[in-house]
């Protein structure tokens, strides 16, 4: 078994795996110095290596589309949420703890792109102030433990958390964000110690995994067995995929997703609008009319359980779902969630230009 201490950390190393000319080779060092490189053997091993369009080699191999800037760091208000340093309360229920900024793999299209490879600024310093706000504020309800990944922390570490957090009260339950299930799930099939801890506290708490499976090529046998052996915990997995151009942005490929994810015992609860961070909007960013087109003809292919999701931007005002086109010049939008509460479940309309790929404050 491949361990994470193997993974693909140079542009050099990789072209052992990927063809690539020596010019190549610098110019991708030039981006990865910049944002740096870490993948998998096992996530490397699902690329086609000759087919420079492979959705699994866009997802974690860098291109030269990175060194377009655009867009903010910050896209959704992470620093105004921040309430003690590595915890977030932008909705009252919810609080957001960031555990690790470490990941199994670094996803060229990460919307915390300024943390990747970067000190440990924005996680747990003092989780005892942390138990001390949550125990205080019994609105909320949950709490999501992310990063980075949640499952890159320690064994120790995660029982610590949920040992704690399982205590409290008044939490309804209790989320692990993670994506390897899909870039490294030996980490958790080869980890029984994982899976005992997760099956002691869920029977005390209900806990959820929220997944990130993007494309089919992902939902491997390896990858199926971390499903079962995750649900066989008694957790409850879900998953929340983005929305990228040149990977999953055909309705045939989205459906596929879907109908494998609930193939699988996966719950499918949102597609997000990929955010508009530097140096990934230029790569990844769809068109919200081409996306509402998109998820509207996956759907069409879904059965009932598989069209269950939610076509969201994770907004600085909230969770904005895109509900429909109204025609060629104008979007229909619903409030899923929101920051200011006089916004909650509040229907408006957008003029649109087809390229518009995000909704600026004015618009709201």
């Amino acid at each position: 078994m491949h361990k994470l201490k193997d993974n693909v950390k140079t542009i050099r190393e990789l072209s052992e795996f990927i063809p690539m000319d020596e010019k190549t080779v610098e110019k991708l060092e030039d981006v990865a110095n910049r944002f740096p490189i870490l993948i998998p053997r096992y996530y490397l091993s699902l690329i086609n290596p000759d087919d420079i369009n492979d959705p699994i080699r866009r997802m974690c191999v860098p291109s030269l589309e990175e060194n377009e800037p655009g867009g903010s760091w910050d896209t959704s208000g992470e620093g105004k949420n921040t309430v003690i340093e590595g915890l977030q309360h932008k909705y009252p229920q919810t609080v957001l703890i960031l555990s690790t900024n470490r990941c199994a793999m670094y996803c060229r299209h990460c919307f915390r792109k300024r943390m990747v490879g970067l000190s440990d600024e924005e996680t747990v310093k003092n989780f005892k102030r942390m138990l001390s706000y949550i125990r205080a504020h019994e609105e909320i309800n949950n709490v999501l433990v992310s990063g980075g990944d949640a499952f890159l922390n320690s064994n120790r570490l995660i029982d610590f958390y949920l040992g704690r957090l399982s205590n409290i009260r008044h939490l309804h339950y209790i989320r692990l964000g993670t994506r390897v299930p899909a870039t490294f799930p030996a980490l958790v099939n080869d980890n029984p110690a994982l899976l005992e801890i997760l099956k002691t506290y869920s029977s005390k708490k209900t806990i959820y995994v929220s997944t990130q499976f993007n494309h089919p090529k992902e939902l491997t046998p390896e990858a199926k067995k971390c499903i079962k052996n995750l649900l066989d915990a008694g957790v409850v997995v879900n998953n929340q995929a983005v929305l990228l151009k040149r990977v999953n942005d055909d309705p045939e490929t989205l459906a596929a997703l879907m109908g494998a994810l609930t193939e699988a015992g996966v719950i499918p609860y949102y597609v997000f609008q990929c955010r508009p961070v530097s140096h990934v909007m230029t790569s990844f960013q769809v068109p919200l009319m081409r996306g509402c087109d998109i998820v509207e003809r996956a759907k069409t292919m879904c059965n009932g359980y598989a069209k269950r999701f939610r076509y969201v931007m994770s907004h600085e005002r909230g969770k904005i779902e895109a509900l429909g086109v109204i025609n060629e010049k104008e979007m229909l939008f619903k409030f899923h969630q929101a920051k200011d509460p006089r916004d909650c479940g509040r229907l408006f309309s957008v003029r649109f230009k087809k390229d518009r790929t995000w909704l600026e404050q004015d618009l709201l």
